[in-house]
């Protein structure tokens, strides 16, 4: 029988340490359900309900885990009840010391979610709880193996890039930062750590309007760049702003805009050759001009709906509402001007050959669109979404022209992933009226 609004507190100790604490909200049987990939970024004050709801939708009903190192139950009725998307269950583990973090209950429980949530708190102590143990590989194994929806906020947000500020010798300020892009406080962790796929060359960071901290954002960029030779890229959100990135990488933007001005932040190293910052080394302040266009950034507004959308595939393209701007810093002092949209492409190599595998006929469309596959192809699956991420059509291609009914989409964008023989990729669709 179901255990409908069943709550259990586990509280286990060891003989050196406190182990680690579970709160459950639901039922106690594991399900498995359909889930949709996906990540929440969240800016690290109070969650956006619209874009939590997006998080638990992609768990098609199944099992939420939180876990965090500090705190208590905070999410359980909130994710269980209040936001109206019926799931599972919702487990928020605490793992506060290094050994409860090594208990293989976490693991487990980590592995069967359909959903996991990193909340905020210290990313130092999620670095050196969870890193190279058993957590790490679970998270990693939800990410590449169940493809399942992650996220976090503040600390939990921070840990999700290829790269991630660790804090592991405290904070840093945005002056700090500039002044000094190699002192002690400028930890920064790259490719050993949770490096989601979807945020390759990414490093994020959170509360961007309270305190100011673009400037340390773009000292975590000129070190990458300087560190590692790669273009470094940034996502960013101001407090009270959510990213929701899809599985085809556009990243929708949630928040209180216009009645509030909450914003996320897209930055990336200027792709022209020699992109490096002039002077980033020990003892002096930071010099990273580029002719004024050292980092371009697309200021993206959130809205309730999450309509606002960035590409993170090509790092160019959106559906508007935001803004492009240049940033560079000058002996320690960032400077911020207007920009046009950067022309360069960093991914999305295989374009040309993907146009020979999938033409698309009409394109803008308005009762009905053909998908011409060529014979490599046959008997994959189709699928269709809208621009919040939700599948609203999906079938497998049994022949070379699929047809598609669209007569009762609503005018508008989408996209379509063909997922089949080792590969996938996906295409935008126009629909009008």
């Amino acid at each position: 029988m179901r255990l409908l609004l069943f709550c259990l507190l586990f509280a286990r100790f060891s003989a050196n340490a406190q182990s680690y604490v579970s709160y459950f909200t639901g039922d106690t049987s594991d399900v498995n359900t359909t889930t949709e990939g996906g990540i929440v970024l969240m800016g690290g004050a109070t969650e956006d309900d619209n874009a939590m709801r997006w998080f638990l939708q992609r768990s098609g009903g199944g099992d939420i885990v939180v876990i965090r190192a500090s705190g208590s139950d905070g999410y359980n009725d909130y994710l269980y009840s209040d936001l109206g998307v019926t799931v599972n269950s919702v487990e928020t583990i605490l793992t506060a010391s290094y050994n409860s973090a090594q208990e293989p209950y976490v693991a487990q429980q980590i592995r069967r979610a359909e959903a996991l949530w990193i909340a905020g708190g210290d990313q130092g102590k999620y670095v050196q709880y969870w890193k190279n143990g058993p957590v790490e590989d679970a998270i990693k194994y939800l990410i590449h193996t169940k493809k399942a929806v992650v996220g976090g906020t503040s600390a939990g947000m921070a840990v999700l890039g290829e790269a991630y500020f660790s804090a592991l010798n405290g904070s840093v300020t945005s002056a700090q930062a500039l002044a000094a892009p190699y002192n002690s406080r400028m930890t920064i962790g790259y490719a050993d750590f949770l490096d989601h796929p979807d945020l390759q060359h990414v490093i994020t960071d959170t509360h961007y309007d309270d305190p100011d901290r673009r400037g340390r954002h773009v000292g975590f960029l000129a070190r990458m760049t300087q560190d590692y030779g790669f273009r470094a890229l940034g996502i960013a959100c101001e407090e009270y702003t959510a990213v929701c990135i899809d599985t085809f990488g556009w990243a929708h933007v949630y928040g209180g805009f216009p009645s509030d001005q909450d914003y996320a932040y897209f930055l990336q190293a200027d792709c022209v050759p020699d992109y490096a910052p002039e002077i980033c080394s020990a003892g002096q302040p930071l010099h990273w001009v580029r002719g004024q266009q050292a980092v371009r950034v697309f200021k993206a507004e959130g809205r309730s709906n999450g309509q606002v959308a960035f590409n993170i595939r090509d790092w160019q393209s959106s559906t508007g509402g935001g803004i492009w701007q240049r940033w560079w810093v000058e002996n320690g002092t960032m400077l911020v001007a207007a920009a046009d949209a950067p022309n360069c492409v960093t991914s999305l190599p295989d374009a040309e050959n993907e146009h020979s595998i999938l033409r698309i006929s009409p394109n803008p469309a308005r009762s009905q669109v053909q998908l011409m596959l060529n014979d490599s192809m046959l008997h994959a699956e189709v699928a269709v979404y809208d621009l919040q991420g939700n599948i609203i059509h999906r079938q497998n291609a049994e022949n070379a022209v699929v047809t598609l009914n669209c007569q009762n989409w609503p005018a508008g964008m989408y996209f379509i992933r063909i997922n089949g023989k080792g590969r996938s990729f996906s295409r935008k669709i126009v629909v009008t009226d």
